[in-house]
């Protein structure tokens, strides 16, 4: 293995942990921001969805973007962008301004997730063993780092606005120096051990491929919507159903977003002896059963438990829908992407929504049954994830 391929690994891990920092960044700030403009929950809530939106065009614009001039290129320029973005949404003070505001930073966010995955993608099929989900793991460090760093400027008496911008410009110097470490050119070739291919001709082969990559994004819509659901509700759930202390409670959130960081720095190397269907299935079983020991334990340590359980089983199912969606056919990898990341993170906005909805008709505890049921979908329909060398396993297990 080449030194130049060891450094486009390093620097793919120093984009998602730039773009994990620069959306918890943006997190962390939310109370003040919210104070500066003057606005309430509801009307922050519908400005989210603005957010959303930019983040879901900004993903279909840089997939191809991505495809057409290649991630060396792609990437730094969003990273750049998104750094220089952050600071918009803390200068608004009027509703309005920070609407747009945040159309702009989730739009540019949206291109620097999908680039970076897409670039993820080759440095994966380029070290030939499953390399995704450890990326993703600094995704979820960079929150961390985005809430050290949020606590310090606040500390410090900068206001939201200086210390985005403060957070911005080292952003868009990691970024620029990054860059050159990038893969030069994608992979041209489709993945000849990916599910899902065919031997009837192009026409035949593109239809298959495409019918395949819709699919994955239907379950990452599924997934994701079980994580939205778990950021949002966690806390609640134990405040408001089990009669935690909100100190307590608070932890309920810490231990899913553990545990799911966790799962998913160990998750390659169980991709790499069982398979990723494997991971998905099996993943998805397990978010079943801890999703169930919530929904239904009368107990707070057994809460604890469930949300544990849930983090460890979710970790790595998304890695492995953007990696088979990227593999599927790797000279289109950006788009591929942009439309299971799209579709994903409709999901992750709609899983919080959802649970509210249906808790005007039951008790919070009792809605988390979608979670479940959205789980065990998932685990049946990991088959799609399925290649030779599945095959090839399953096959040596039934003869032995």
């Amino acid at each position: 293995m080449n030194d130049s391929l060891r450094a486009a690994r390093v620097a793919t891990f120093v984009y998602f942990s730039l773009c994990g920092t620069l959306m918890g960044t943006w997190v962390v700030n939310i109370p003040a921001i919210e104070e500066r403009v003057d606005i309430t929950h509801a009307t922050l809530g519908g400005l989210l969805v603005l957010l959303g939106l930019g983040a879901f065009i900004g993903m279909q614009v840089a997939g191809r973007l991505t495809d057409s001039l290649g991630a060396r290129i792609v990437v730094p320029a969003t990273g750049v962008l998104c750094s220089a973005a952050l600071v918009l949404p803390g200068l608004p003070r009027e509703p309005w301004t920070l609407a747009g505001a945040l159309l702009a930073f989730g739009f540019c966010n949206g291109c620097l997730d999908v680039s970076m995955n897409a670039h993820a993608v080759h440095v994966e099929k380029a070290y030939g063993r499953p390399v995704m989900s450890a990326f993703h793991a600094t995704f979820s460090v960079g929150g961390v780092l985005a809430a050290l760093v949020g606590a310090a400027t606040a500390s410090a008496g900068l206001s939201p606005a200086a210390g985005m911008a403060a957070t911005g410009a080292l952003g868009i110097a990691i970024a620029l120096v990054s860059a050159r470490a990038l893969l030069p050119t994608a992979p041209t070739a489709a993945d000849t051990g990916s599910a899902g291919q065919t031997e009837q001709g192009p026409a035949a082969e593109h239809r298959g491929t495409s019918r395949r990559i819709w699919i994955l994004a239907a379950l990452a819509l599924l997934v994701m919507l079980c994580e939205g659901a778990a950021n949002d509700w966690s806390a609640l759930h134990l405040k408001d159903v089990l009669g935690a202390p909100a100190s307590t409670a608070a932890f309920a959130y810490g231990t899913f977003a553990a545990t799911m960081t966790i799962g998913r720095l160990l998750a390659d190397r169980l991709v790499a002896r069982f398979g990723s269907m494997a991971i998905l299935r099996y993943g998805a079983a397990t978010a079943a059963v801890g999703i169930t020991m919530v929904a239904l334990s009368p107990w707070i340590w057994a809460a604890f438990a469930g949300w544990a359980l849930f983090g460890l089983g979710l970790s790595g199912c998304v890695p492995q829908l953007f990696s088979a969606a990227g593999h599927a056919d790797p000279s289109a990898a950006g788009a591929n992407v942009s439309r299971v990341a799209g579709l994903g993170y409709v999901g992750m906005l709609a899983g919080p929504a959802a649970i509210g909805w249906l808790t005007h008709f039951v008790a919070l505890n009792h809605a988390f049954v979608l979670l479940i049921l959205l789980c065990a979908i998932t685990a049946v329909a990991a088959g799609i994830l399925r290649t030779v060398s599945d095959r090839t396993r399953e096959m040596a297990a039934s003869s032995s």
